[in-house]
Parts: C-alpha cells; structure tokens; sequence
C-alpha cells in the first residue's frame, strides 16, 4: 500500500472517473495536497469503501446536475431540434 496516490489511481481505486475525483476534492471529500498542476492524494484520506449505496446516489446526483446544466445552457437549441 502506497503512501500517497494520484488522482487516475484514486480513480481506479474507488471505481469513478477522474473529474469525479477533482469535484470531490473541490467540494472537500477527499482530502488532496497540490505539488504543481497535480493533485496527491494521502492513502489516509481515500474513503474505505466507496462501492456502496451511496455511490449509487452521488452518480444519480451527478448525472441530474449534468443534465440541469446541460437543459440550461442548451435548452432553446435542444426546443429547435425537438421541433423538427
């Protein structure tokens, strides 16, 4: 077991994507420290088990969220298409 990991092998680690690991550590979940343009994650930090039902909501979360936005920033376009 490593000390400290990456956010790809974070990633791996807990089954999600790596943007799922940034938004995690903007929001504060995951505990990171910065060396430059990349993040380090301490082994002490990462969550125990991450395949649990919870993980299941955060996706579900994150996919309305995405579509929210994406309903926002493209909604007028996605009527015209819709329309013809």
């Amino acid at each position: 077991m490593k000390e400290f990991y990456s956010t790809s092998e974070a990633a791996k680690m807990l089954g999600v994507s790596r943007i799922t690991v940034f938004n995690r550590i903007k929001t504060g979940k995951i505990e990171a420290k910065r060396f430059g343009r990349n993040y380090f994650i301490s082994s002490s930090s990462l969550p125990r088990q991450e395949k649990t039902a919870g993980s299941d909501s955060d996706k579900n979360n994150d996919l309305r969220e995405g579509v929210k936005r994406v309903v926002r920033e493209y909604g007028t376009t996605l009527k015209k298409l819709g329309a013809e």
